[in-house]
């Protein structure tokens, strides 16, 4: 690691969610072009529509390509919503809303799907005409939904819970059956084995990254890794989804401590906000830095400042 520079870092970021997306683009600004793997959460993939819709993937795409919707936080910049209304005047489902541009993503990668290609091969066909330099992989070709089991007993899919219902379910219980079962992406798996840098990006831990890290040996893997993680939690509340509500349901208080806990068997960094309570920990080093992400040049700042870190904590070692 003598002289080193930022942008030679091989690094691979392990996300979901907008606050996934938000420090994927500020790695993404800082290492040269092909050095960032991005390994997305499939978790919550469904089929709407008869299209296979990939929010996280989405996220993550269009945020690299610089079409991320600066106001919702989904879906594509300077949106139409022509289909979406014509929809809601035929008395059609609107609780997941769809825009124009964005429609034709999941019509392209619908077609792509039923031509044969993998998700990762339409992955990388679309990354490839959105201009994107980054390696973006799902974590894995196989389905792996992520199902809430609610208090009140019954089992929902993730986008039922999080979308139709707002997230007002109470949660007893994430159900992951379908990710135990299926196998890592080989090019994830690739990725992280030869990345200098693993990030858990800010994204909701049970519902984001467990999903993630529930595949067959990526535990193992991460164990022989260099891994920071950055909490979603500040103050005990979540910028934006319901991590915090979820903590709170599941028994846990939300806290960057907790996030810290849940990842700590194979956790080397931990990252929290510099407005949250100083945490010491015996066995993971911890170091406070801004976290929020507003703009560009803030996702930027957080991803240089991790990478910074990195050196100097590798330079110890």
């Amino acid at each position: 690691m003598t002289n080193i520079q930022i942008s030679d870092l091989k690094v691979a970021v392990l996300a979901g969610g907008v606050g996934g997306a938000k420090l994927v683009l500020g790695f993404d600004r800082i290492l040269e072009a092909g050095n960032l793997s991005v390994i997305v959460n499939t978790g919550d993939d469904f089929r709407h529509f008869g299209l296979q819709i990939c929010p996280d993937l989405d996220s993550v795409c269009y945020a690299l390509a610089g079409l991320a919707n600066k106001t919702y936080g989904w879906g594509q910049e300077n949106e139409s919503w022509q289909v979406a209304n014509a929809l809601a005047d035929l008395g059609a489902p609107t609780w997941f809303q769809l825009g124009d541009r964005d429609l034709a993503t999941h019509l392209e990668r619908t077609r792509l799907l039923e031509s044969g290609k993998s998700l990762q091969d339409a992955t990388q066909i679309l990354c490839n005409r959105f201009g994107i330099l980054s390696q973006v992989y799902p974590m894995t070709d196989e389905p792996a939904a992520t199902m809430i089991e609610t208090k009140q007993g019954s089992l929902l899919t993730f986008q039922d819970y999080l979308v139709r219902l707002s997230a007002e379910p109470e949660v007893a219980r994430v159900v992951l059956a379908e990710a135990e079962r299926a196998e890592l992406l080989p090019a994830s798996k690739k990725a992280i084995e030869e990345a200098d840098l693993v990030v858990l990006a800010p994204s909701n831990p049970w519902v984001s990254i467990d999903p993630i890290l529930t595949l067959k040996d990526i535990r193992k893997i991460l164990t022989s890794k260099t891994v920071y993680a950055v909490s979603p939690i500040i103050q005990g509340k979540a910028l934006k989804g319901p991590a915090a509500k979820m903590f709170a349901e599941l028994g846990i208080e939300p806290s960057s401590q907790a996030v810290l806990a849940h990842y700590r068997d194979f956790l080397d960094v931990f990252v929290y906000d510099l407005s949250d309570d100083q945490l010491s920990d015996q066995e993971v080093e911890t170091v406070q830095l801004q976290t929020i992400m507003k703009t560009d040049e803030d996702k930027i700042a957080l991803a240089e400042a991790i990478a910074n870190h990195f050196l100097k904590y590798r330079g110890r070692l």
